[in-house]
């Protein structure tokens, strides 16, 4: 259970990114620089391995009062971290493998442990990896979730990383393929998977909105800071903001996410507490709690 202006709550993060030591150790090898200056450059903490990465979000949760969280593998081909994480805490964790579909071999790697039932969904960073989300291997990738029942994690709108940034690495992006107007199809294609468009879409948020208007299985999370705010038309808030999703998706089709990723820093608890402030008090439950269980019921 979690404080709230209403009382306790149970609530669970849809949006945890578990940044193992196989991703970091990739990020140091792209930077030319050890492990352990990385660590030190950044200002974080290198696990030992997904293990105890596990242990620690698994303490950290605690002492907040979160329940579940879903964590998003933070590179392609990292699936097997989520998945370690998810073992040692079967039911506390649900594993998100983020894949490339124009990768070689992308959904060969990833088949067997949808098998083993350890993977309970898919992200796509269409922007990141420069392809659109409409396109067949991403769709071969969707069949998949598909036939097991797993949800689509669909990154659009503003992409930045900022460690990237401060590390001097360059992030070639390409927005053409971050537009949600893109998921649409592909929704309709697919009306028995759960799509998740993060940060209310980041920046197409109109767009976002038209989208889960026309397809009931997209939902909008509600992860991080939102500072694509700064591209409304109009100066807006989050409260604003989730007053026109409340408006359009109801209070079933959103979740609750905070974007956390490293240690020290750990979960931010100051994006539950602004949300908190914000969401109506007939609506905190579900979106804070419920609508990631129907997400990821325990099996």
């Amino acid at each position: 259970m979690i404080s709230t202006p209403w009382g306790p709550l149970p609530c669970a993060d849809a949006h945890v990114h578990f940044f193992s030591r196989d991703f970091l150790a990739a990020l140091a090898m792209e930077k030319g620089i050890p492990l352990d200056d990385l660590g030190r450059h950044l200002g974080w903490q290198i696990p030992a391995d997904a293990h105890a990465l596990a242990e620690q979000w698994a303490a950290e949760l605690d002492r907040h009062g979160v329940e579940r969280a879903a964590l998003v593998a933070s590179k392609p081909g990292d699936q097997d971290s989520v998945i370690a994480a998810v073992e040692k805490f079967p039911g506390r964790f649900f594993a998100w493998a983020m894949v490339n579909p124009c990768a070689a071999f992308a959904a060969d790697s990833i088949r067997s442990a949808f098998q083993a039932r350890l993977l309970r969904g898919l992200s796509f960073f269409p922007a990141m990896h420069r392809y659109s989300i409409q396109d067949e291997r991403a769709l071969a990738m969707i069949d998949m979730l598909a036939e097991r029942g797993g949800v689509a994690f669909v990154h659009c709108g503003a992409l930045t990383v900022g460690f990237r940034a401060k590390l001097g690495l360059r992030s070639d992006f390409d927005l053409r393929f971050s537009n949600p107007v893109d998921l649409h199809r592909v929704a309709l294609l697919y009306p028995q998977v759960k799509f998740v468009i993060p940060h209310f879409g980041a920046g197409y948020f109109r767009e976002a909105l038209m989208v889960a208007d026309l397809s009931p299985n997209v939902y909008l999370d509600t992860s991080s800071s939102n500072q694509w705010m700064r591209y409304e038309a109009e100066q807006t808030d989050l409260r604003t903001v989730f007053r026109r999703a409340l408006a359009v998706l109801g209070p079933s089709r959103l979740l609750f996410g905070t974007d956390s990723s490293f240690f020290p820093r750990g979960w931010i608890r100051a994006v539950y507490e602004t949300q908190a402030e914000i969401v109506p008090e007939d609506s905190a439950e579900r979106i804070f709690h419920e609508n990631f269980e129907r997400l990821f019921p325990l099996r």
